[in-house]
């Protein structure tokens, strides 16, 4: 079992960058270690389909670089999905859909080892991230302690509860949701208004205080400062469909200008 870079990172105190992906395409991942800046690379799965075979590969290409991958996972099956990612070399799962403190610490239990120390539900499984060996020894127990727990603040439920959630123990990062707040609270479409921006800052500023690192999720470097100022130390950068959506439309409205049309 490969050393968790992530994990080590957050124990070091130090910031992380990550970018978002969809496509399940191998090579974007090796794109992307390619640069050698990143240090985990999201992928979305609760977003678009994808198969056991494509996680595997996946792990695979962020090894080659020494990057960690990180899957958002769907609220429902997110136990199967989640533990098949482990097994497939996934270093951090990152749950949406949490409505209270006890589903968070029911996330927590989904990537533990099922022993009497961790209470998780992880049991023994011969899976990619064991090879070669059957799983359930001591070391094994401590890749299952080492998985990054990330979870989406973005149901009315988390935002009114919030020292709860940030309390349970095992979590690990924390995730703004603005879309799905607005839509939960009634105002479906108004994330960036300034109502909401003063939510989104209590939750970034509750989880520093409470020493649970947030992570901004961010288009471009520059609106980096908003977070850094509030002391935001880590950061996912990017979404590889709309960079292609935004070069693509911005290159082919410069062409249809020049061609008349």
């Amino acid at each position: 079992m490969r050393p968790n870079k992530l994990r080590d990172l957050l124990k070091s105190n130090k910031p992380t960058l990550s970018t978002h992906i969809h496509t399940t395409w191998p090579s974007i991942v090796e794109a992307i270690g390619h640069t050698g800046l990143y240090d985990y690379v999201e992928f979305v799965g609760e977003y678009g389909p994808f198969d056991l075979h494509d996680l595997d590969n996946l792990a695979r290409a962020g090894d080659i670089y020494n990057m960690s991958m990180q899957l958002k996972v769907d609220q429902e099956p997110r136990g199967f999905l989640a533990q098949r990612a482990i097994g497939s070399g996934f270093h951090s799962i990152l749950f949406a859909d949490c409505r209270s403190a006890a589903d968070v610490q029911e996330c927590v239990r989904i990537v533990r080892a099922e022993t009497p120390e961790d209470g998780g539900t992880y049991g023994v499984a011969t899976r990619r991230f064991t090879y070669m060996g059957y799983g359930g020894t001591k070391e094994y127990v401590q890749a299952l302690r080492d998985i990054v727990v990330a979870i989406m603040i973005e149901k009315p439920g988390t935002v009114d509860t919030l020292d709860k959630v940030l309390s349970v123990k095992g979590v690990d990062m924390v995730q703004w949701g603005g879309s799905d707040y607005s839509m939960g609270i009634g105002r479906a479409g108004e994330r960036y208004s300034p109502a909401l921006r003063e939510v989104e800052r209590r939750v970034f500023e509750t989880a520093i205080k409470m020493g649970v690192p947030p992570r901004a999720e961010i288009a471009t470097a520059d609106q980096a400062k908003y977070f850094l100022d509030m002391g935001v130390r880590h950061f996912s950068v990017g979404t590889d469909i709309t960079i292609l959506h935004q070069w693509w439309k911005s290159q082919g409205e410069d062409l249809r200008k020049a061609l008349g049309h």
